[in-house]
């Protein structure tokens, strides 16, 4: 399990990159029980303002840490469970506006896998998850770039490929689609593609996110190289020097590293950084991370 968060994406990706999580191609084993509770920081100076990247002397740099709580259980060796509940604090280095903490949402996954192909030592697996998240706490929600979170329920969908030699190396590859809910606000108009909206219920974009896992795997230690693609289907660009909306084509193309080493066969421990290549209407955030494990069998 790993977690990597791309500010103003907190509730897209807030369990995102976990291993064993809902978008690697690792399965727990029948009555295996892992544990992990890790912690992010990260941070951006400068945002993508539509497509024109600027950066904010009034907010200076914008921080998001995390503490994550996530199990994973092996029903059987192909059926998962997985659950999530991240604990987020936001805050900048210059702006005299608040940032929030709290908790944000807890999410539910089941992954199965459908299909193996043995190919001498190495193999070829298809698997699929699906999940669904709902808010935890009532925190603010129209409070971006401050806000821990979207407040919208989710719901997600996704295929695996998952390629594995004898010597441990891997390949994954996925692609996924999220389904969001619209999202009540505590005002009575705003501002939607330049036009004037009078209600109190905004349209959070649904969502597509695809990755690449380049990796190796074994007994004592994994370690990965990573490449994520994720991007809003619809919505609109931050106004020219006003905050972000919920209803913002938030996209983003990051990279990042992870690995993990396990002291005893129970107690393992991990740490990984990433980095936001390019984006739209998101911060160009660095985050690195580190993780405790624990893992037992029934």
């Amino acid at each position: 399990m790993k977690l990597k968060l791309t500010v103003l994406l907190l509730a897209l990706w807030s369990v995102k990159t976990l291993a064993q999580s809902p978008t690697d191609g690792l399965l727990m084993q029948k009555r295996q029980w892992c544990n992990v509770l890790q912690y992010t920081n990260s941070s951006w100076s400068e945002y993508w303002e539509g497509t024109n990247k600027r950066s904010n002397l009034n907010l200076g740099t914008v921080t998001n840490q995390s503490v994550l709580l996530m199990s994973a259980y092996g029903i059987t060796n192909k059926l998962n469970v997985m659950a999530a509940l991240p604990w987020i604090r936001t805050g900048s280095s210059a702006s005299y506006l608040q940032g929030q903490s709290g908790i944000q949402d807890f999410a539910l996954w089941l992954k199965w896998q459908a299909y193996e192909i043995k190919m001498g030592s190495s193999a070829l697996k298809f698997q699929t998850t699906g999940g669904l998240s709902i808010p935890a706490s009532q925190y603010q929600t129209d409070f971006l770039p401050f806000s821990i979170g979207l407040k919208c329920k989710m719901a997600s969908l996704r295929g695996i490929v998952h390629f594995t030699t004898a010597k441990g190396w891997y390949a994954t590859a996925q692609a996924g689609h999220s389904w969001r809910s619209d999202v009540k606000i505590n005002r009575d108009a705003y501002i939607y593609n330049n036009q004037l909206i009078y209600g109190n219920r905004v349209p959070t974009p649904n969502f597509f996110d695809a990755t690449l896992r380049l990796g190796i795997l074994r007994p004592k230690f994994q370690a990965e190289l990573w490449a994520e693609r994720g991007a809003c289907l619809s919505g609109d660009d931050i106004r020219y020097n006003e905050g972000p909306m919920l209803t913002n084509k938030m996209q983003a193309t990051s990279t990042g590293a992870w690995a993990k080493y396990w002291i005893t066969r129970q107690f393992a421990v991990s740490a990984g950084g990433a980095y936001v290549l390019q984006g739209r209407n998101v911060g160009q955030s660095t985050a690195i991370n580190g993780g405790i494990f624990y893992m037992f069998t029934l």
